[in-house]
């Protein structure tokens, strides 16, 4: 036999298998998508020992709380819809002959919401139409608003359910409800579904073929480009249940399945694109009921110079010899395209089809941020700003806008996105505002405010970690804690100590000083040093001759390079060092001496990787310079108790706010229907990557483009273009559009006079 299309199944379909007695017992298996339910029945009865004689029924769970029963063995995997990973469940009939799902016992759930439980079995060609012919368990009822057709009374015609009960689980109401006023039901994740059908459910012509049933003789089951007929005949047996007034609600399982089978990107429970699937549904509908049987070849003919009228009228005819449906009388309309050539100012004219109007939103071309700039001086908390820059701007236009605002020197700024206790990014100045998101943490940090002569200067980043010594073992480990910190240090000449007086002063606000009988204690340490050359006291760093002697001849931090170190210090100004601790860091002074580098440290220093969770090697304060490099980050480490002792948590985390901040917010801005329309029919260069080629010159151009709107349907489909795209990622655009309910037609810019299509 011939075989035209041939698809090879590489990854099986993964299906969890359970028991309605013991729905915790799950059993994973794959299944191909051509395997029929038949086939799953009988593997299940294998896996959960149950006699092949034993009547089952299968459910298949599509949401915590709903079920519908796969009462079509025939069916195979692919017609019934299901997805990876769906849970069935196979239902054992009693003794007595109920089924267990028919008894009370199935509502689990605390749920306060009504539910209706199925309580059929396969049904009969004699199924009575009723509530209990519904082989879907759904949860809930639609909340309905009074709306419908104009013209739905001519509408109502009430004897559609008998024949389509099978296909769709509904609940019946018990008076007679207004035709098309029903729900349908959330089948799970099915809002963008169900929102376009309640759209074309309401659009009377296309509503009126169907209920007249004259989509029957249209059907067109041989064109390649359809599907053989039965998206047409799903929409319109899901349309006569909505219409028929005696529903509240529907759930439209077998439209979904159907659409499923041609569109795999709409099978299973994911959320997707209402826009997308109206798209599809209304080509779909077109093809299948498409009444041209053998579509001619036609070539496409350019103006020419001939009249517009003209050449369109042409577009517009050859248009319905290869496509004539109901959705082409109610939903097609003409667009006008021209380009014109830059070189040689060619002018071409063509006339296409559209079935919906795809609008722009004009984009606003600035933003507003909000950004914490923490200061050098570190008195000053960190401030929370709000500024204006340009939506397509760079880094640099964020420091010029905050620099206006601060008085901070935008040169001085280093911008970055600060997330859990870290620097997730530093940010070049050339880099796009484009990459910095409206959730992001922004903390701009003023660095190298002051440098020393003939040095250079880098900024290091700084993260604040706690060494915890674990439970369950002798080791220790870090934890990230408060805002990381980014300093300027010298390049060369960078010791431990002076690193350490950086850092402290730059912590000096959210940091307590200790008190004096700690003095007391480095005191007589200090004292001791003096006695026998070795500090035993509290985080004591030196120990032996060697290594007093390299102290001796360190460079200190306050000192001035190439000073020579100051040896003659008396014990007595050993005591005025230890009255300097109440009070902050020790000033500048010639007094000075290995004495008093044996105050308590806070914390020590580590070379850590970018996300402060590897060590790459300690700091130690051993004389010796520091190699940093404008790569490296340093992590300062303080045990748990002397955080808890000398670091005020609630001050670190404190802010103050801008007057900026202050200002009231303007209004979210609102665009008119209009403005969008307008922005679509806008002159506009074709992009390097588009060109057009100019039949003339012989070559490709970036022509000038514009589109006009010809001539419109009778029903217009108007698509919002909410996402913008750049080459890293897309956005969601928040503008609201408004748009009038009536007149819509003295917004639209026509080219002509609508002729008649």
């Amino acid at each position: 036999m011939f075989v035209k299309h041939c698809k090879v199944e590489v990854y099986l379909l993964e299906l969890k298998l359970c028991e309605n007695s013991d729905l915790d017992n799950v059993v994973t298996r794959h299944f191909s998508k051509a395997d029929t339910i038949d086939t799953i029945e009988k593997e299940m009865k294998r896996l959960f020992n149950i006699p092949a004689e034993k009547e089952t029924r299968l459910w298949n769970r599509y949401m915590a709380n709903m079920y519908e029963q796969l009462s079509k063995p025939d069916n195979t995997v692919q017609d019934a819809g299901l997805c990876h990973g769906q849970v069935l469940i196979i239902e054992q009939k009693n003794e007595d002959g109920v089924w267990p799902r028919q008894t009370p016992q199935i509502n689990r759930s605390s749920s306060s919401t009504s539910r209706d439980f199925s309580t059929s079995t396969k049904l009969s060609a004699s199924s009575s139409t009723s509530v209990s012919a519904s082989s879907t368990i759904t949860n809930g009822e639609s909340n309905s608003s009074p709306y419908g057709l104009n013209n739905s009374s001519s509408l109502s015609r009430g004897g559609y359910s008998s024949s389509y009960s099978s296909s769709y689980g509904y609940r019946e109401s018990h008076t007679q409800t207004q035709p098309g006023l029903c729900g349908l039901s959330n089948l799970g994740n099915t809002c963008f579904m169900n929102s376009a059908l309640q759209c074309l459910s309401n659009t009377p012509p296309l509503t009126e073929y169907f209920l007249e049933d004259e989509y029957e003789a249209e059907i067109n089951r041989e064109n390649p480009l359809g599907m053989k007929g039965e998206i047409a005949e799903a929409y319109a047996e899901l349309v006569k249940q909505m219409w028929s007034g005696r529903n509240s609600y529907v759930a439209p399982r077998m439209f979904k399945t159907q659409v499923g089978r041609f569109a795999p990107q709409f099978s299973g429970y994911q959320q997707q694109d209402s826009q997308e699937l109206l798209a599809f549904l209304l080509d779909g509908l077109h093809e299948d009921l498409n009444r041209v049987k053998k579509k001619p070849y036609l070539e496409l003919k350019d103006a020419n110079g001939r009249l517009d009228l003209v050449v369109a009228k042409e577009a517009w005819e050859n248009h319905r010899l290869r496509n004539d449906s109901i959705i082409v009388d109610i939903f097609h309309g003409l667009f006008k395209s021209t380009l014109v050539c830059p070189e040689c100012a060619k002018i071409s004219v063509t006339f296409d089809p559209f079935c919906y109007l795809t609008l722009p939103l004009p984009m606003k071309k600035d933003r507003t941020m909000e950004v914490f700039l923490v200061q050098a001086d570190p008195k000053s908390r960190p401030t929370q700003c709000r500024v204006v820059v340009p939506k397509m701007g760079a880094v640099s236009d964020l420091c010029i806008a905050l620099s206006k605002i601060s008085g901070v020197p935008a040169e001085n700024m280093v911008v970055t996105d600060v997330y859990n206790h870290r620097f997730h990014k530093v940010y070049q100045m050339d880099e796009g505002l484009n990459h910095i998101m409206d959730r992001d943490d922004i903390f701009v940090y003023e660095v190298n405010s002051s440098p020393e002569e003939d040095s250079e200067h880098i900024s290091l980043p700084i993260y604040f970690r706690e060494r915890r010594v674990r439970h369950t073992s002798t080791s220790s480990g870090t934890m990230l804690f408060g805002q990381p910190l980014m300093v300027s240090v010298p390049e060369q000449n960078l010791t431990v100590d002076k690193l350490y007086n950086v850092v402290l002063e730059r912590i000096l606000r959210y940091v307590k000083w200790p008190l004096k009988e700690e003095c007391e204690n480095s005191r007589a340490c200090c004292s001791h040093v003096l006695d026998n050359g070795t500090c035993n006291g509290p985080n004591g760093i030196y120990g032996g001759d060697d290594e007093e002697m390299d102290h001796q001849n360190e460079i200190k931090p306050d000192q001035e390079l190439g000073s020579e170190p100051d040896n003659s210090q008396s014990e007595d100004s050993v005591e005025e060092d230890c009255e300097e601790l109440e009070n902050g860091p020790c000033s500048n002074s010639p007094k000075k001496t290995k004495a008093a580098s044996c105050q308590k440290k806070l914390f020590s220093f580590s070379v850590v990787n970018a996300y402060g969770t590897s060590e790459i090697n300690s700091i130690t304060p051993d004389g010796k310079f520091i190699k940093l490099g404008s790569h490296s980050t340093v992590a300062i480490d303080w045990d748990s108790e002397t955080k808890k002792l000398y670091y005020d948590d609630q001050e670190s985390e404190a802010f103050e706010k801008h007057e900026s901040m202050l200002q009231p917010q303007k209004k979210r801005s609102m665009v008119a229907l209009r403005e969008c329309i307008e922005l679509f029919t806008t002159m506009e260069t074709l992009g390097e990557h588009d060109p057009w080629y100019c039949p003339t010159c012989k070559k490709h151009q970036q022509a000038t483009k514009k589109f006009d709107l010809w001539s419109l349907p009778k029903i217009l489909v108007v698509h919002l273009k909410r996402f913008s795209y750049n080459k890293y990622w897309r956005d969601k655009l928040d503008t609201v559009v408004e748009f009038p309910i009536s007149c819509l037609l003295g917004l639209l810019f026509i080219s002509t006079a609508i002729f008649q299509l």
